[in-house]
């Protein structure tokens, strides 16, 4: 058994290269996990600075000098970093103080809708059944409201990491902008020279990972304000919240949309009921969401490999439980990391085996 488990390990871990490049995937595991939420500016920055990078070298491809490209990049992220705190925010805040308190009347709406179940189905449902239902639902509900209470009570500490991040992210981007090569430089510098296998999982991975930041970035806009502008139009309330949720909402493939979808009509129904207005809510909802898995998603992501469907959301719900949001965001680059990882890691040939 012990000779076994020693052929294993020299076939597979028998280099400097993959002794090394598991250390480095643990270690990296053990880090998000304990540090993750103490390295959310540094993620945030990282995001923003390949999202930027493609900027900069749209600008260079003009014949701009870099100095100059990266200036420019780094000014129109200030200008929209500065613009959303000074202008949407507050907007956001206000429209989130008046549905906490508003929730009662929602709760009671959504509970008299219920008590008209057993009398137009009868033939599906009973006063018991609804009435188990809707405990159900208050119970889920009453969690719900008292972690959003207890959010903006003890909000202090919020507003201190708000201020954290919008000081380091800042300063952490235009470092990384500037000072790109050296970065890159000193990384590959604490590495092994001949890397065959980091540098297969690394081609495979810069323009996947680029691609799906940048394209990820793009559809969190493009969604967020397409439904904010549906939203306005239809008079909704809490308008630029619910936008914003729908937003962030790409950011769980499936899974997201589906969640979204309950607070957008719940909140239409309470306002207009099951009439002319929410029918147009309904349909302006549901063209986004069909026009953004059907035609944005396509085009943005066109240049990153397909995963499966089950793969997707085993990711999104692994990478999630393990660094939080970070770790939704990040969950399909790491699904495709670990493929190219299996792509490139080193096996045995047929006739290594048959020797053995």
């Amino acid at each position: 058994m012990r000779q076994v488990f020693e052929n294993w390990l020299e076939k597979y871990f028998g280099s400097e290269e993959t002794i090394l490049l598991s250390v480095l995937l643990l270690s990296s595991v053990i880090v998000v996990v304990l540090l993750g939420t103490m390295l959310g500016p540094l993620f945030a920055a990282l995001i923003i600075a390949f999202v930027l990078q493609g900027l900069v070298n749209r600008l260079q491809s003009f014949g701009l000098s870099k100095t100059f490209s990266v200036s420019l990049a780094y000014a129109i992220f200030m200008i929209l970093m500065l613009s959303v705190a000074i202008g949407a925010a507050p907007i956001i805040g206000k429209q989130m103080s008046v549905l906490l308190s508003e929730l009662p009347l929602i709760v009671s709406q959504l509970q008299d809708l219920l008590k008209q179940f057993p009398e137009r189905y009868s033939e599906y449902l009973t006063a018991e059944q609804v009435n188990i239902i809707w405990l159900r639902l208050s119970n889920e509900l009453g969690g719900f409201i008292e972690q959003l209470l207890s959010f903006s009570i003890n909000s202090f500490p919020s507003v201190i990491a708000l201020l954290i991040y919008l000081f380091l992210v800042p300063l952490l981007v235009f470092f990384m902008l500037k000072d790109q090569n050296f970065l890159i430089d000193f990384v590959l510098g604490l590495l092994p020279t001949n890397r065959p296998i980091m540098t297969a999982i690394w081609a495979e991975m810069d323009i996947q990972v680029s691609n799906y930041i940048r394209g990820k970035a793009i559809e969190i806009i493009v969604v967020g304000m397409a439904s904010l502008v549906a939203f306005v139009w239809l008079d909704l309330k809490y308008a630029a919240l619910l936008a914003l949720f729908v937003g962030l909402s790409v950011l769980v493939p499936y899974i997201g949309a589906a969640i979204v979808t309950i607070p957008v009509l719940l909140v239409g129904y309470t306002q207009w009921g099951l009439g002319v207005n929410f029918l147009w809510l309904f349909i302006a909802y549901g063209a986004i969401q069909f026009l953004d898995g059907n035609l944005l998603v396509p085009i943005l992501f066109s240049e990153v490999n397909n995963l499966h469907p089950v793969a997707i959301i085993t990711a999104v719900l692994f990478f999630g439980g393990i660094g939080g949001f970070w770790g939704v965001f990040f969950a399909i680059p790491l699904a495709s990391l670990v493929k190219a990882i299996y792509n490139a890691w080193p096996r045995p040939s047929s006739d290594d085996s048959l020797k053995t």
